[in-house]
């Protein structure tokens, strides 16, 4: 008799994104990654909204990065000016099928091909208010412990950080 487990197969894939999506967060990711930031996916902020990528950065930044998989997925999308807010710097993501022009100016560019990215426009610096950083770093380190202990639950091997005592 087979053993039925609660916890999905892998709990840190929601399945909720297009797989031309999930291409373009990959290539952002490994980008982000090897720019030595720490990057969670669908990040649930204060206001209910739910983030793309929040990534931490080396210097203590925080960075939104919004995936946008076609100009419908953008124009749809009035909710993304909210994303400011929880954010020291704001950015699109997509790959190459989508014009670039579309994306507002004032917002950083990332364009990805789901194997890396490049940042073709940097994002504006704008920084957060003292409380908002710290409720977002709290949720931040919440959701990370919460995935990492659904991954050891279901198995999945998650390596150490580095520096990490193992």
């Amino acid at each position: 008799m087979p053993i039925v487990s609660p916890i999905p197969q892998n709990p840190l894939v929601d399945g909720r994104q297009s797989e031309r999506a999930m291409l373009v967060r990959r290539g952002v990711q490994r980008l982000l990654v090897e720019m030595g930031a720490h990057v969670l996916p669908e990040l649930s902020l204060a206001t209910g909204r739910r983030a793309d990528l929040v990534a931490l950065t080396r210097t203590g930044d925080i960075w939104i990065i919004e995936v946008k998989s076609s100009v419908e997925d953008f124009r749809v999308d009035r909710k993304w000016p909210d994303y400011r807010l929880h954010s020291d710097r704001f950015f699109f993501a997509t790959h190459p099928g989508v014009p670039r022009e579309i994306f507002p100016a004032e917002c950083g560019f990332i364009l990805s091909d789901g194997y890396g990215a490049e940042i073709l426009r940097e994002a504006p610096e704008h920084r957060m208010a003292a409380a908002t950083r710290k409720a977002l770093m709290l949720r931040m380190a919440r959701a990370g412990a919460a995935r990492l202990l659904a991954a050891e639950l279901a198995g999945v091997p998650v390596p150490p950080l580095e520096g990490e005592s193992e």
